[in-house]
């Protein structure tokens, strides 16, 4: 079988089972399996492929075929240029979240102080954490996460992108990990948003694969921002912002959540798609 042949049969395979992209997708698996860039596939269409790579790439589809996410197939997914290893531990990351990133290490270099400050709530994979590493060498960032696969996982992401030494890792609840006095220049996270009843009704890569933990925000979705919305406060140095990732159609009760608390709100920035994605937040007793 050629290359062409193979990922033909393969898309072929894939739009049957409801995978999106199909034709995206096998050329990604077969890639990954050659370990080859994408775009080569197209020069190497007349390419036998051993019998063993065959095989290899009929297990790959198949497992895509049952719904497992690409990027646990590869291992790996990209992430503001940094590579991020995923399991079933971690929420893969989604493009939407690099602008939280960006907006978070865009923040920081601003600051007037030498070596700014960042917290990582509900850090998952360290994605955003080690984003804004790369991005701010001078700054010193702490990320914090209920489950301990979870922080062995990031732990392991930052060795690889070469910035553990500024991240520290902190188990627990929320704020709960933090140290006494803790205070910070920025407050980031990308917490559990989705509705508990809503779980189910999720495309089966998300609700299969990804850790119910990360996902379930609650009745509405919203238990996170309310419990941000009251203590977070207490760990921000004046001048202090806190920018934070949510759902479709939860902004404006959000926005009032954190007014009701006396923060104010600045921004709710748009995703990729123009929908309300990111809120920016400073508190108004500073």
């Amino acid at each position: 079988m050629t290359v062409l042949e193979a990922i033909q049969k393969s898309t072929e395979f894939l739009g049957k089972k409801n995978v999106e992209s199909p034709r995206l997708q096998t050329e990604l698996l077969l890639a990954h399996l050659l370990k080859m860039p994408r775009m080569k596939l197209y020069l190497s269409f007349d390419r036998v492929l051993t019998s063993s790579e065959t095989d290899a790439l009929r297990e790959l589809v198949k497992r895509r075929g049952l719904r497992e996410p690409l990027q646990h197939i590869t291992g790996s997914t990209s992430f503001c240029g940094c590579e991020i290893a995923v399991n079933r531990h971690v929420l893969v990351p989604r493009p939407e979240t690099e602008l939280l990133a960006e907006t978070g290490w865009r923040f920081l270099e601003t600051c007037s102080v030498q070596r700014a400050t960042c917290l990582d709530l509900c850090t998952g994979s360290g994605c955003i954490a080690i984003a804004i590493a790369a991005k701010c060498p001078n700054a010193k960032i702490v990320a914090t996460d209920i489950s301990p696969a979870a922080l062995a996982l990031a732990t392991d992401n930052a060795r690889r992108n070469q910035v553990a030494a500024r991240i520290e890792f902190s188990p627990g609840d929320g704020f709960a990990a933090l140290a006494t006095g803790a205070r910070f220049d920025l407050i980031v996270s990308n917490p559990p948003y989705i509705p508990s009843a809503e779980i189910e009704t999720l495309e089966p890569e998300v609700r299969d694969f990804d850790p119910r933990l990360a996902l379930d925000g609650g009745a509405d979705g919203l238990d996170f921002y309310r419990m941000l919305a009251i203590q977070a406060k207490n760990f921000l140095k004046p001048e202090g912002k806190i920018m934070v990732e949510f759902g479709d159609g939860q902004d404006e009760e959000i926005k009032k959540t954190f007014e009701g608390e006396k923060w104010i709100v600045e921004a709710v920035q748009e995703d990729y798609s123009q929908r309300a994605r990111i809120l920016i937040a400073r508190h108004e007793s500073f």
